[in-house]
């Protein structure tokens, strides 16, 4: 029992170890390994904070550049496509110009030929009108036969002359058109109202509705 006792005390009393018992003392070596890696470790987490706001900053840096570039084609688009317009309407407009006077070429080319017959037309008038009537008998067929011919080569000019576009203007007891007639003098005119026309002595004629040659006319003036 003794010597059981004596082995229990010896069990329960505390044992010291010298290594243990002696305060851990830090070594500088470990201190800066130590600082390093707490430097690195924030080195590293900022690295990662600047990546993350780099890879932020990227696509909205991107994404401007895009909308610039869109602003940009679309205004380029709409330049061109005004030019464009533009270029259909003088294309057009160029078009019917270049028409028109081929039309007119085409209606008015004869113009300068109708003028030389309407010399023509004005002596067989001269002529028809310079014929007695009375002498228009039986007994003076050479007289009549020719005033015939001549008045039928009149009515046939006429009618070739109307069959190109040109009309003959004798505008007695008209309104003046100064685009249609021109005055040789104003007279009084009893009867007549004023601004109209008296006297023709010269017919005028018109090709294709343009004015070739005005009537030579008397107009009635106030009393």
């Amino acid at each position: 029992m003794a010597a059981a006792a004596r082995c229990a005390r010896l069990l329960l009393r505390p044992r010291r170890y010298p290594l243990l018992s002696c305060p851990l003392r830090t070594s500088p070596r470990l201190l800066c390994i130590a600082t390093q890696q707490k430097s690195t470790g924030q080195n590293l987490e900022d690295d990662l904070s600047q990546s993350q706001n780099k890879s932020k900053a990227e696509p909205r840096s991107a994404e401007k550049i895009f909308i610039e570039e869109k602003a940009k084609l679309e205004e380029q688009l709409k330049e061109m496509t005004d030019k464009y317009k533009r270029a259909l309407a003088d294309t057009e407009n160029l078009r019917q110009r270049s028409q028109k006077l081929v039309e007119e070429a085409k209606l008015y080319g004869i113009q300068s030929f109708c003028k030389d017959l309407l010399e023509v037309a004005d002596i067989l008038e001269k002529a028809t009108e310079s014929v007695p009537k009375e002498e228009l008998k039986d007994e003076n067929p050479h007289l009549k036969n020719l005033y015939d011919g001549l008045v039928m080569t009149e009515i046939q000019i006429q009618k070739v002359f109307k069959k190109h576009g040109l009309l003959k203007l004798n505008p007695v007891g008209a309104k003046f058109d100064p685009y249609e007639h021109e005055a040789l003098f104003h007279a009084p005119v009893e009867g007549k109202e004023p601004g109209s026309i008296a006297l023709v002595s010269k017919v005028g004629y018109k090709l294709h509705g343009r004015t070739l040659r005005p009537a030579l006319v008397g107009v009635v003036k106030e009393s």
